[in-house]
């Protein structure tokens, strides 16, 4: 499926002008916080190929995040900590991470496109299932997103070595789950996923 602009341009007529496309990265993660970004596209200053980051290879998605950053009316990154989600939920830290980065927007944002969830927000806004893969704005967002999240993880692999976490980006891979079998959790592992719980609790 490729992204489009014709929803943005539809809301546009309807009279809306700065439409955020809103995403999250690294919900399915088994280390560290999940990152969610807003993006308001720039009708003026397309950015070609935007897809779903996750069918994007890795330098093609920095190529596109720079562009993004160029582009676009505003755009913006926030997150949610691994404690926050353990203590609330993914899905709820999800929805707050996606929050804090449209709090942040600069214009403010008059409409929202967000990818599987719903938000609170005052502005009225969509829930689109797998929205990434068809919004361009919400596209966006999932490259911005997906680029924050990997390089913070990348850094963090020198602080946490032994988990290949430059490798998964803390995703639960063979590799990942034999380092926690081997080493235990460190402090930023998610303990309400179960091969995390099951590490804490000798039994991986």
């Amino acid at each position: 499926m490729r992204c489009t602009s014709q929803l943005e341009d539809r809301l546009r007529r309807e009279g809306f002008s700065r439409i955020a496309g809103v995403d999250e990265a690294g919900r399915g993660c088994l280390f560290g916080p999940v990152f969610a970004a807003a993006v308001i596209l720039d009708p003026c200053r397309p950015v070609p190929g935007l897809a779903d980051s996750k069918v994007l290879a890795p330098a093609r998605r920095l190529e596109l995040a720079e562009l993004i950053r160029r582009r676009s009316l505003a755009w913006a990154v926030a997150s949610a900590s691994a404690e926050e989600i353990d203590r609330i939920n993914i899905r709820e830290a999800s929805r707050l991470a996606m929050r804090r980065a449209v709090e942040s927007l600069r214009p403010p944002c008059d409409y929202l496109l967000v990818d599987a969830l719903h938000i609170e927000w005052p502005a009225p806004q969509q829930s689109l299932i797998r929205g990434d893969a068809s919004v361009a704005s919400i596209a966006a967002a999932s490259i911005l997103a997906k680029t924050a999240r990997d390089a913070l993880i990348s850094r963090l692999d020198a602080a946490y070595p032994g988990y290949g976490l430059a490798r998964h980006k803390g995703y639960g891979t063979a590799e990942h789950l034999e380092a926690l079998r081997r080493l235990g959790p460190t402090p930023l592992h998610r303990r309400s996923f179960a091969p995390v719980l099951e590490a804490l609790q000798g039994v991986l």
